[in-house]
């Protein structure tokens, strides 16, 4: 899990945001709300937006502050 943390903070960074699917796609993370929850725990400033898609609405969080 600290792994994942730290990839999807590194993400975060660099992209600026992230989706569930990004997440599984690139590190093998099922549990992106879970892993975001602990990101946040740590003081980092993520929020949570909603987008849809082709009738489907999922999370998608962004960086605003490093801890």
């Amino acid at each position: 899990m600290k792994r994942q943390n730290e990839q999807v903070l590194k993400h975060l960074n660099d992209h600026k945001h992230i989706t569930p699917l990004e997440a599984l796609h690139n590190y093998g993370c099922f549990r992106l709300a879970a892993r975001i929850y602990e990101l946040r725990s740590e003081g980092h400033e993520i929020i949570t937006s909603h987008t849809s898609e082709g009738g489907k609405v999922y999370a998608q969080y962004s960086l605003i502050k490093k801890a």
